[in-house]
């Protein structure tokens, strides 16, 4: 049986588009801290806001250099390839409206003791998930447990 060469060729082909672009729905974080979110895909396009280090965004489409991205509060913005890292970050997502703190933990549970608290809007590293909880650590250096529906991210 022979095996048609446009076949290798489509095989071929599929690899490289799918190692060198982000697949559309993952996620990437914020390299830097200042970065800008722009409205479209180019420095000359008006910036919708700033984003810190660690800030996770989902890719939604990808032209050229730039990312089309979408943040936890459903913005949508243009951000550049090279700003982003694929390192795993959370946000924290719940008390919107509110000055309530979530709970950080010293385990994965209820019954651990409390060692910090965070605000809304509060980007963490993502170090380990397991059975509903997140070990998070914060750029000062705390590191501890998190409810995952309390954070939104990777």
């Amino acid at each position: 049986m022979r095996i048609p060469r446009a076949f290798f060729q489509y095989i071929i082909i599929s690899f490289i588009i799918l190692n060198l672009t982000p697949a559309f729905g993952a996620m990437v974080s914020i390299k830097y801290d200042n970065i800008n979110l722009r409205t479209g895909p180019g420095t000359h396009y008006r910036v919708i806001y700033k984003l810190g280090a660690g800030f996770p965004l989902i890719v939604l489409k990808r032209q050229g250099n730039w990312l089309r991205v979408k943040d936890f509060e459903n913005t949508i913005g243009w951000v550049h390839k090279d700003l982003t890292i694929h390192n795993p970050h959370m946000i924290v997502k719940a008390n919107r409206k509110s000055k309530k703190l979530i709970n950080i933990r010293s385990g994965p549970g209820n019954s651990h003791t409390v060692v910090g608290k965070a605000y809304y809007g509060v980007v963490f590293s993502t170090m380990e998930q397991r059975n509903g909880w997140v070990r998070v650590k914060h750029k000062t250096g705390l590191k501890g447990w998190v409810e995952r529906s309390l954070l939104w991210g990777f």
